[in-house]
């Protein structure tokens, strides 16, 4: 065994029975700590960035005072302040549990679902708990059990099966799909005959098709659709709504593809022709806009009071459309974007989507204030400053970018590949770390404090100071109001106290 094995050794050993008073306890890749001015862990990881306990990043209320652990990438959870599970996952996102108070629900890639009310929840008389159970296998099998047959169900697709108040429907059903199949809505009922060649409509809403070749559909009062050798043709009138004013007419719409399509309805014209590639845009209402289109999507020019577009695709194209004001030259090279939100100017910056990825705020209230930026050169890093001092930085950061404000990638995924970390909360409270802990420096309003794993560390402040080896087989150290420095053997604690530590 070597001596720095030995060392590694001894300082892991020493770690484990030694209450550590520093803000960091550092005997990488064993485990690694941060504490607090108590001497509580705040923090810890192990093996690298695998195992590892921290404070939850999640904003979301029901995350406050949480704790995440677990794992990486393969298990993670999250603890409230109670100490319950709120959140679990493996090999997040394949699986990911939930829970509340009363209910959890569980996902394996979207594709298995289940939900349902926690067990032994007390309640009060005076309140009522959902407690429906539900069950997916898309697309195969879905049930809800509500303790009611009227919302209750089971079906086997393509088997049998009712399903109730899903997918934009108060019904589906079918039996051999897609020999028959049944959707209810608003009170007009559609039965397919095999679907979607021979359909009926009955109810509010009656019609009839033979797909492609043709169906309608009416609705008294409301509406009347019709196609013929779908998709290329089709007529269709929608009258107004019945807050419209006396005597406006009814939405004109109607074309056969490619040749001609057009729209008509009070204060708005729209016509193609050799669709999608030429065309215009006539609106009045609300706010005056008219746009020509030639060989669409690459030529297109369009002027109103609340949009502009001016497209010479894919060389250069400028928008403002809502206030959202956008550039693209040589698409998809370069985009920017400017817009303003909660009182905040933003403005974005891409190269490519992802490669470069930049976007800076502004405060509008107080202009003077300095602005707060995020960049990502993916994938080699990603750095965050918010204006007031608080800033960070990541090397290597592959996800970030492509998850910017998902908790649950950037507990699970992003520490796999921090190499280099720098978080600073002001200018005198700073932290760096390289290899996932294994050399970490910090400075904190005068004190400093230097780790090198478990080989060698240093803690300084101005009264008092400490230098160990292997994490204190042997070292130097100066106590308060003592200007000389002391020799010491297997010392594995430091009196070096230490300022409160800023949660991370």
């Amino acid at each position: 065994m070597t001596f720095a094995r030995l060392l590694a050794l001894l300082g892991c050993l020493a770690a484990l029975f030694a209450r550590a008073q520093a803000e960091e306890s550092n005997v990488w890749p064993f485990y690694v700590s941060q504490h607090d001015v108590a001497g509580h862990v705040t923090s810890w990881n192990s093996g690298g960035p695998f195992f590892f306990s921290q404070p939850s990043t999640n904003p979301n209320p029901e995350f406050a005072g949480a704790t995440v652990s677990g794992f990486r990438p393969f298990w993670v959870k999250t603890k409230d302040v109670n100490d319950q599970v709120i959140e679990s996952a493996f090999l997040y996102p394949i699986f990911i549990y939930r829970a509340d108070r009363e209910t959890y629900s569980w996902s394996i890639v979207d594709l298995i679902n289940g939900s349902g009310p926690r067990e032994g929840i007390a309640v009060l008389p005076s309140q009522t708990r959902d407690e429906t159970k539900a069950f997916d296998i898309w697309i195969f099998y879905f049930s809800r059990q509500t303790g009611s047959p009227e919302t209750s169900y089971r079906a086997l697709f393509p088997i049998a099966g009712t399903i109730k108040n899903r997918f934009g429907h108060d019904q589906l059903s079918w039996v051999l799909w897609p020999l028959y199949f049944r959707t209810e809505k608003n009170g007009s009922v559609t039965t397919s005959t095999p679907w979607p060649f021979i359909q009926g409509t009955r109810g509010i809403e009656h019609g009839f098709a033979i797909w492609p070749l043709y169906g309608q559909l009416d609705h008294p009062e409301r509406f009347h659709r019709s196609f013929f050798l779908w998709p290329l043709g089709w007529n269709n009138t929608i009258q107004p709504n019945e807050d419209a004013p006396p005597d406006t007419p009814a939405t004109k719409q109607s074309g056969f593809l490619p040749f001609y399509t057009a729209e008509d309805r009070p204060g708005y014209t729209n016509r193609d022709y050799l669709w999608p590639f030429f065309g215009y845009t006539n609106d009045t209402k609300p706010k005056p806009y008219h746009e020509t289109r030639y060989l669409w999507p690459f030529l297109v020019q369009g002027r109103g009071q609340e949009r502009y577009v001016n497209r010479w695709g894919p060389i250069y194209t400028h928008s403002i459309i809502r206030g959202m004001d956008k550039t693209w030259i040589l698409w998809p090279l370069w985009r920017q974007a400017k817009w303003q939100e909660l009182n905040v100017d933003q403005q974005r910056s891409q190269f490519l989507y992802v490669f470069y990825w930049s976007q800076t705020q502004h405060s509008l209230s107080n202009p003077q204030a300095a602005p707060a930026q995020r960049t990502h050169v993916w994938p080699l890093f990603s750095k965050w400053d918010n204006g007031a001092g608080r800033r960070q930085f990541q090397l290597f950061s592959p996800f970030d970018v492509f998850f910017p404000y998902n908790s649950e990638m950037s507990e699970t995924w992003t520490p796999l590949f921090a190499i280099y970390r720098f978080d600073r909360r002001d200018k005198d409270n700073q932290r760096w770390s390289l290899l996932w802990n294994a050399v970490t420096w910090r400075k904190d309003y005068g004190e400093r404090e230097f780790h090198l794993g478990p080989l060698f560390s240093k803690s300084t402040s101005p009264q008092q100071g400490r230098v160990a080896v292997g994490s204190g087989l042997f070292g130097w150290k100066r106590s308060p109001g003592d200007r000389r420095w002391h020799f010491f053997w297997f010392d594995f604690s430091s009196n070096v106290k230490q300022a409160p530590l800023a949660s991370r």
